[in-house]
């Protein structure tokens, strides 16, 4: 299992957890629903999700194993996206307001926190990057070699194609195209679980 991601909350608010198990489409928060507190994912993945106003749905945050959900709602009365379960997924939920009333009286706590939230600015604004790359096969690859695992070329698949589309804000048919004209040209390699950069022919 993952280590923690909130390991450095006091064991009395870790004991007041409730764990829960979603399957994979289940509802975590409906938009406009009341906020209820901080989500840990234990295991599978989380998507946050906003629609456009033709319906498609595109993902705004992706959280896995080990990682924090919705933590920014807790300063927010109600949600203001779709939270859903990408996959089978278990979690733990940590109540609103004793999480609150802690930062509140621990200052090295707030810090702790506030620099987790900074990290995820971070990675909203790499995000935000790939975006505007207008062209789709510049905006895969810039993905790609981002999300590259340390051996610079393995960029593990946790989800689906479909997934990864919602991710880049591409539709699925485009990252079909671009994902299978890179692979006949020799700049990647895949697999059912994996994507390889190809070394000198990445481009």
């Amino acid at each position: 299992m993952s280590r923690s991601s909130l390991d450095w909350l006091p064991q009395s608010l870790r004991e007041g957890a409730q764990p829960r198990t979603l399957a994979a489409g289940d509802p975590v928060f409906h938009t406009g629903d009341k906020v209820y507190g901080i989500i840990e994912v234990v295991s599978g993945r989380l998507h946050m999700v906003r629609h456009t106003i033709e319906g498609r749905a595109v993902v705004i945050q992706s959280s896995r194993a080990g990682e924090l959900f919705a933590e920014a709602a807790l300063f927010s009365d109600v949600y203001h996206c779709d939270g859903v379960a990408a996959e089978a997924s278990d979690v733990i939920v940590f109540d609103r307001v004793p999480i609150l009333a802690a930062l509140r009286a621990d200052p090295d706590l707030a810090e702790q926190f506030m620099a987790r939230q900074a990290r995820q600015v971070q990675r909203l604004r790499t995000r935000l990057e790939q975006r505007n790359i207008r062209s789709a096969r510049e905006r895969l690859m810039q993905y790609l070699l981002l999300a590259a695992e340390g051996d610079g070329r393995t960029i593990p698949l946790e989800g689906t194609l479909k997934d990864l589309a919602a991710e880049l804000g591409l539709t699925h048919e485009v990252l079909y195209r671009t994902l299978a004209q890179l692979e006949k040209e020799g700049g990647i390699k895949r697999t059912p679980t994996a994507i390889f950069l190809v070394p000198g022919n990445a481009v």
